[in-house]
């Protein structure tokens, strides 16, 4: 009768996939605030008076706590000890505090006029709220990937995790499209003195997109709710009802064994590689995100209102494209073989990015489309590499470990970008200072930075493949199990 019971479960189709489609809408939605800000950097700019360094300080925002407070860390030896029900619960009700903390900053314009620790209290308060989200979506990012582990192994996988990439990028993708609209759509209207004439203004509602964000948010955490059941009935079905009760660990023995997952973790020199190569790939597509609007308008003399629109195009390739190479990983494997592809268009892309020729937008379609090719490639088979060097078990920590090490490039990159966009930009910074026309902004050592990323990442990635032939992961084959 148990056997019945759990082929009803694990081994259906049905069972596993819905299970997939209730987690994804907490993903989806984590995504979807993520990147919000980015066609938004103008009006940042232009209405509260926000510089590129400002702009760079609130997104590198994204791993304070991740990485100097270790929630990260601590968030996947929670998940390892504590399970994907309680731990999914916390990180999506996390989720909504910090949306909610960074909704309340961009909608009190009046924090503009203050400062706090040398910068504008508006920007100090919407980056913690940021950052305080930022611990809820990455430990929910390592959540569901351990939850897709349970589910799909020796199954699809990779598909799985492609599809879950897939829900989320169309998050990101509407993060991108949505935000100037919604922001224009809520506009309004106010008096304003100019030339000592009394002029009406319209002013966009700039938290309007981060308030549709934290409605996203509360739907993904009772969405949860919903999960929960599915999984507390998954564990009933796979329980032995005449296996021992297993002895609760003693304060020690639960310190020791954290400790020697940890050791065990740390010393594999596959993890380090496939960690580095994560930081190396995810720091040259996500801050890159985060400007690439502002690039349309600078770079390619894009409106403001329809600069997001080909950033858009980047995740929109990946909702097709990710299950679609997570499904070749799954029956052919390759997996190393498609993360050094896909670390080679990295490269490709930002380099003729970089390039002061080519300026047309429809060259910038182009490479927005190769770039949600290589932002396909990687992930589909890099995440479902990761059970084959670690154990079950240590899924959980070695997932956020993973993702520690990503937040130091997610925070420091975007950082970087908007310290040498300013200092490359001298009179950008003079004529904002002195109130006189803006000139456009120069992009090309920005985008050499990002280059240089794809690089590396290229090197790591043979490493890891040469790796993966001296140890035998398996990485180059299928995950399918016949």
């Amino acid at each position: 009768m148990t056997e019945a019971i759990r082929q009803s479960l694990r081994d259906s189709k049905a069972a596993r996939w819905g299970a997939l489609g209730i987690i994804s809408i907490t993903m989806f939605a984590g995504y979807y605030l993520t990147d919000v800000m980015s066609p938004l950097k103008p009006m940042l700019e232009s209405e509260f008076g926000w510089s590129s360094t400002t702009y760079g300080i609130f997104t590198s925002a994204y791993g304070w706590f991740n990485v100097f407070l270790l929630m990260l860390i601590f968030g996947g030896i929670i998940l390892d000890r504590m399970g994907a029900r309680f731990t999914g619960l916390m990180s999506s009700g996390i989720m909504v505090v910090g949306a909610a903390i960074k909704f309340w900053a961009i909608s009190n314009p009046t924090l503009i006029t203050d400062t706090t620790f040398g910068i504008h209290t508006q920007v100090f308060y919407a980056s913690i709220g940021f950052a305080i989200f930022a611990i809820g979506v990455e430990i929910a990012g390592i959540t569901v990937s351990k939850i897709i582990v349970k589910w799909f192994k020796g199954y699809e996988m990779a598909f799985a995790m492609g599809m879950q990439m897939a829900v989320a990028r169309l998050g990101t993708m509407l993060a991108l499209a949505a935000p100037v609209p919604l922001a224009m759509y809520f506009s309004s209207v106010h008096t304003v003195v100019e030339n000592g004439q009394l002029i009406e203004k319209m002013s966009p509602s700039i938290s309007a997109p981060i308030a549709f964000a934290l409605v996203l948010l509360v739907i993904g955490f009772i969405a949860f709710f919903i999960y929960m059941s599915m999984d507390k009935k998954l564990e009933l079905s796979e329980t032995d009802p005449n296996a021992e009760a297993v002895k609760p660990m003693s304060m020690n023995e639960l310190w020791s064994s954290i400790f020697s997952d940890l050791r065990q973790i740390i010393g594999n020199k596959g993890f380090w590689l496939i960690a580095i190569l994560c930081v190396l790939f995810y720091s040259s597509v996500f801050p890159f995100i985060k400007y690439a609007a502002d690039l349309m308008v600078n770079k390619y003399g894009l409106s403001q209102s329809t600069a997001g629109m080909i950033p858009s195009l980047l995740p929109l390739g990946t909702l097709f494209l990710t299950p679609i190479f997570g499904g070749i990983y799954d029956k052919k494997g390759k997996g190393a073989t498609i993360m050094i592809i896909g670390a080679v268009l990295i490269l490709l892309v930002h380099t003729i990015f970089s390039l002061p020729i080519l300026n047309y937008w429809y060259v910038a379609v182009v490479l927005t489309i190769v770039l949600g090719i290589a932002l396909s490639l990687v992930p589909s088979a890099m995440w479902p590499s990761v059970p084959k060097i670690i154990p079950e078990n240590q899924l959980g920590t070695a997932f956020s470990l993973i993702f520690w090490i990503q937040n130091w490039g997610l925070m420091g990159v975007p950082l970087l970008i908007g310290y040498v966009l300013d200092k490359s930009n001298p009179e950008v910074v003079i004529a904002k200072a002195a109130g006189t026309e803006i000139p456009l902004y120069d992009y090309t050592n920005p985008m050499m930075i990002f280059a240089g990323l794809g690089a590396l990442a290229i090197f790591v990635g043979f490493l890891l493949k040469r790796e993966d032939r001296i140890k035998g992961y398996g990485l180059q084959l299928p995950n399918i199990q016949k």
